[in-house]
């Protein structure tokens, strides 16, 4: 009995100058605690960065679906629109659609688009910096800074406005805003306007007056 009591003695003396050495050995060499509590800092860290990842994926996908929370949206989107005959109608292309089921609406960002006519014609080409659709009409609204540019044989012309409407199903554009047309020849403006996109016929409704240059 008195053998296995020093035994056990020496065992806890053996234990007790193991954990003393180890205490020792790191208060006498601070760069062992500097590294300890450096690797105790990585692991926090670490974990903090792991459950903020999926906050910040959270956070991504919201910006990207943006603010109006739409339904759906499409980015950089393109559409392309035939006739009966297969000719080439619509072109169409938006950088940011945004589709929303009440109403049945979708909203453009700088929506661009080429409406053609009759073959081995020019397209019209229309442009805007908003729009929106209603898709249960075909009917395409265009606001801010619109555009519609065409071109006969040589001669190029530009008309501007503050908002456009596009029927698909009828074929026609129009406007009851003020518009101004530009080409090489002088400059004309109106208050309103219609067109017929296959006739390639254009109508200025009322107020009209013009500027024009000879010898052109």
């Amino acid at each position: 009995m008195s053998t296995s009591s020093q035994g056990q003695r020496s065992n806890d003396t053996s234990e007790s100058k193991g954990g003393l050495i180890a205490l020792l050995t790191l208060s006498d060499r601070p760069w062992l605690r500097t590294l300890a509590l450096g690797g105790t800092i990585a692991a926090t860290l670490f974990l903090l960065w792991r459950s903020d990842e999926p906050t910040r994926i959270q956070d991504d996908a919201a910006e990207l679906r943006g603010k109006a929370e739409p339904d759906g949206f499409v980015v950089n989107g393109q559409y392309t629109s035939y006739d009966e005959n297969g000719n080439l109608k619509i072109q169409f292309t938006s950088p940011r659609i945004e589709q929303f089921e009440e109403g049945n609406v979708a909203t453009m960002k700088e929506p661009r688009a080429k409406l053609f006519g009759q073959p081995e014609t020019e397209p019209w080409i229309v442009e805007s910096e908003n729009g929106s659709l209603l898709q249960n009409e075909g009917v395409l609204y265009l606001t801010d800074h619109v555009r519609v540019i065409r071109t006969i044989g040589e001669r190029k012309a530009t008309m501007t406005t503050t908002s456009l409407t596009l029927d698909n199903d009828q074929g026609t554009v129009y406007t009851d805003a003020p518009v101004t047309i530009t080409d090489q020849i002088g400059v004309t403006r109106a208050k309103g306007m219609k067109a017929w996109i296959d006739d390639r016929t254009l109508e200025l409704k009322s107020q009209v007056e013009g500027r024009y240059e000879t010898g052109q």
